[in-house]
This record gives C-alpha cells, structure tokens and sequence, in this order.
C-alpha cells in the first residue's frame, strides 16, 4: 500500500506536470481538476465524497480550500502558495499541511484586492466548516450570476 507521503508525492507531481489546479490522490484512485478557484472542490463535498486517507496538491490554498478539504477529511493538504489561515485551519483539525510559498493573504485574480472567497470565510471560526460551505456555496452562485449577466 502507498503511504501517505507517496500519495503526496504523486499529487505533488501531478499538479507541476499536468497542468492541473488541483490533485487528489490515494493509491490509484485519483481526482484532477483544471479549473481554477474551489469550485471543484464545492462540488465534491456537494457529492458527499469522503476523501480519507485522500492526499491533495493544489495551487492555492487559502481558508476557504482549506474548510473544503476538512469536510472532504483528506489527510494531508500541499498548497504551491498557502494562506497562514488556511495552515492553522488545517493543523486545528489534525490535517498535514506543506506549502511551496505562504502567504498573509490570498488576492483576488486581478490582484486589487482580498480574494470573494477568503472574503466570504473571514469571520468563521475555524471549527464551523459547514458554516464556511453555506457561505462558500453562496458566492459562488453570486459570482456565478454576475459573470452571467
């Protein structure tokens, strides 16, 4: 059986290599995702997935990635750039964490300001998780309308 570490690893590399936003693996199961932002991983929670013994690789995690991947109960976390919220969220719930850059904060894709979804998750505590998808869940659907209008 691949240990965790492994299971990282793996991730790891596919998310340098293929062009992936995100990689979750355990073993030969695996889950990749190019789209960007925690969209991919709403919609895992959303399908009740149970992502145990799950080591994940993404390209940001900030606080509110990290509160999906609580729910989602992987084991260990590695973000190419990590907020500090988000490294003490996920310590706070026993999960691994490692990280290419961390940051204060997470920004906005045009670089003006706090990203929508650190911004929706600022005031939840660290042990509401599912308080933090309610929230998360909603800007997304805002997000989403005002990108279609």
């Amino acid at each position: 059986m691949i240990n965790q570490t492994e299971n990282l690893k793996k991730a790891k590399e596919l998310l340098e290599s293929g062009g992936y936003t995100v990689a979750i693996c355990r073993c030969e199961e695996l889950y990749t995702s190019t789209e960007r932002g925690v969209k991919p991983l709403a919609e895992l929670v959303k399908d009740n997935r149970n992502m145990s013994g799950f080591s994940a690789a993404d390209k940001v995690v900030g606080r509110a990635a990290a509160f999906l991947y609580v729910l989602l109960r992987v084991s260990e976390v590695y973000g190419s750039t990590m907020s500090k919220g988000a490294e003490i969220l996920l310590c706070s719930h026993g999960i691994k964490s490692s990280y290419g850059c961390l940051a204060e904060k997470i920004i906005n894709r045009a670089g003006t300001g706090i990203c929508p979804m650190e911004n929706a998750v600022r005031d939840v505590p660290d042990d509401c998780p599912e308080k933090a998808l309610a929230e998360i869940l909603r800007t997304i659907k805002e997000l989403s309308a005002e990108k279609n209008r």
